[in-house]
């Protein structure tokens, strides 16, 4: 751990932050989570809104934080947590529109691999393309907690996106690659942990289909995103 704590961006104190952390990008979701799955709740972090807590679920001690939207929100926060707090897993759960036929609102992705049409990637200075994956140790303790589970599971790769408002033709062309659906953040974190030599995880849930016009309605989302939560916080447990 850095003793440069608290950070700009976090201001935690040594041993606030679990060595798990769980990230939603809307830091009111965070709140929602820690006050609805955890025990013995600790807000850890305020700044800019980016609410951060941390609890116990059955036992195990757990945080959960916001991440904000975006590449660059997501790299600086999972930047700060594994860097200078020493939180060691730090798993993604989010929405994303699905690309694929078979991919329908309400099912879950696991992502085993985020593509990017972002440039965040070229601060590593590889002279290449970096392929941003899971952890696998994080991806088959999730694979194997959700066929425990009643829901619709799909495995395999998602797309990172600078952009929210885009062409079709632009998904079309990630859709002919196999694509299952795309977000926003799961790319940064997945290279963070590989340069930080940590572990990271993205599962989403479909909220809407680009080329299908189907959407969650509130109602639905909140079953939907339940299901996604009760397998991360059993994934961490694992």
């Amino acid at each position: 751990m850095s003793d440069k704590i608290p950070t700009p961006h976090i201001k935690a104190s040594k041993g606030d932050i679990a060595e798990s952390v769980l990230m939603p990008g809307d830091p009111l979701r965070a709140k929602f989570i820690a006050e609805n799955y955890l025990s013995d709740v600790k807000c850890f972090n305020e700044v800019r809104g980016m609410l951060g807590f941390t609890g116990t679920y059955k036992g195990k001690r757990v945080s959960v934080m916001g991440s904000g939207m975006g590449m660059p929100s997501v790299g600086i926060y999972s930047y700060e947590l594994y860097n200078f707090y020493d939180v060691e897993n730090i798993i993604r759960i989010g929405s994303a529109g699905a690309l694929q036929d078979h991919v329908s609102v309400r099912d879950i992705v696991i992502a085993m691999g985020a593509c990017t049409d972002s440039n965040y990637g070229f601060q590593y200075e590889l002279g290449g393309l970096f392929a941003p994956i899971a952890s696998y140790e994080l991806l088959s303790k999730a694979v194997e907690t959700a066929k425990e589970m009643p829901i619709k599971m799909h495995i395999g790769n998602i797309c990172s996106s600078d952009g929210f408002y885009t062409d079709k033709k632009f998904a079309e062309k990630w859709r002919n690659m196999g694509v299952l659906a795309v977000e926003m953040e799961a790319a940064a974190l997945y290279m963070n942990a590989a340069r930080s030599k940590k572990n990271a995880l993205c599962i989403v849930t479909i909220s809407d289909h680009v080329f299908k016009g189907e959407s969650l309605t509130s109602e639905e989302r909140e079953k939907g995103f339940g299901d996604m939560v009760t397998l991360a916080l059993a994934t961490v447990l694992k």
